[in-house]
């Protein structure tokens, strides 16, 4: 069974015309809500890890440059690497307490 391209809605992978284009619409970045309008999530996972945990952080409602500037805080505050993939900030290692505890500190507010 083949895989499609998810990456275009037709499924289309290749174009031999020269006048192609996209023609499909981008998605516009939103605006970054204030950090006492956010709700994060904070939690731990090992999914697809090789039993390594992770510290997750869900939930940002913003732009990618906004969620990528609060991950390299965290990451700095941790000391550990991560990155930004998918909506979730993700730190290598198991920090969620102490990045509960700077959240909370910065102005966001977390839910369960």
């Amino acid at each position: 069974m083949s895989k499609k391209n998810i990456a275009r809605p037709d499924g289309l992978a290749y174009s031999t015309n020269k006048d192609f284009f996209n023609d499909f619409p981008q998605e516009e970045p939103g605006e970054t809500l204030p950090k006492d309008k956010q709700k994060l999530r904070v939690k731990l996972d090992t999914k697809q890890r090789a039993g390594k945990v992770v510290t997750l952080v869900d939930c940002f409602i913003g732009t990618l440059e906004d969620m990528e500037a609060l991950a390299k805080q965290l990451k700095t505050k941790c000391g550990a690497g991560g990155s930004v993939k998918d909506g979730y900030i993700i730190i290598q290692g198991d920090y969620k307490d102490k990045v509960i505890t700077w959240l909370k500190d910065w102005g966001y507010v977390l839910t369960k």
